[in-house]
């Protein structure tokens, strides 16, 4: 099994990647799709201001979360 903090911390960096070393690789494609469109949304609509920064800095500490209950 894969430490959960290393899962956190793969997966801030890029999300969905805590996910698919934990162990669900289908749910850690998911999440970088997300991340994706959520990211071009936001750029599209928001521009690149702070708050599209915020967006997907949320979005990212979501993720080291999920990837971290994943891995314990």
């Amino acid at each position: 099994m894969v430490n959960a903090i290393l899962a956190a911390i793969l997966s801030f960096f890029i999300p969905g990647l805590g996910q698919a070393v934990a162990g669900d690789i289908k749910k850690g494609i998911i999440f970088f799709i997300i991340a994706i469109v959520l990211g071009c949304i936001v750029s599209f609509v928001f521009g690149q201001g702070s708050f599209a920064y915020i967006i997907n800095l949320i979005y990212a500490i979501y993720a080291a979360y999920d990837a971290y209950q994943m891995a314990q």
